[in-house]
């Protein structure tokens, strides 16, 4: 029961700072993570630690890629972690699940609304459209507009709240 309150409390703080300034805060992930770790160890000693380091880690390794490439932020990659500490590996690859086809619902969302649906498509599709050309330059911004991104935390949030509901 306290450690779904402390989930329950991480989720929902995360989701409201992803929505309302698009950051997710380090200063509520690393307590999250450390009661996670020293819940664990009080109620299931050093068998339910190691399960907690598991999810943590796997919550990390989920979402890395996706992060050095560009595609998500830091805090979101962290969230997934902290989420694994206090939940253990299944509940979080349920969660990277869960959170996968919620992100991808959000971004035609973001698409259709931002009516950059079409652009996307033509820009996802060009390559198969002049042949075998990987030597075609794009014009790349360096700063990224945010009207053109998802709030990925809120997807990480859905995704976590299925797979609580689901277990």
């Amino acid at each position: 029961m306290f450690i779904d309150t402390v989930f329950f409390l991480l989720t929902v703080t995360c989701l409201c700072t992803d929505l309302a300034k698009r950051k997710i805060y380090n200063f509520v992930l690393l307590p999250a993570v450390l009661v996670a770790l020293g819940y664990h160890l009080y109620t299931g000693g050093l068998p339910q630690v190691i399960l907690s380091l598991e999810g943590l880690s796997l919550g990390l390794a989920l979402l890395l890629i996706p992060h050095l490439m560009g595609g998500i932020g830091a805090g979101d990659v962290k969230f997934l972690a902290a989420i694994g500490a206090l939940k253990g590996p299944s509940f979080i690859f349920i969660t990277f699940l869960a959170g996968a086809i919620a992100g991808g619902i959000l971004a035609i969302f973001y698409l259709v609304r931002n009516k950059k649906l079409l652009f996307t498509i033509k820009k996802l599709f060009l390559p198969f459209t002049v042949g075998f050309s990987f030597f075609q330059s794009y014009h790349t911004d360096s700063e990224v507009d945010q009207s053109s991104t998802i709030p990925y935390g809120a997807a990480i949030a859905l995704g976590s709240a299925i797979a609580y509901f689901v277990r």
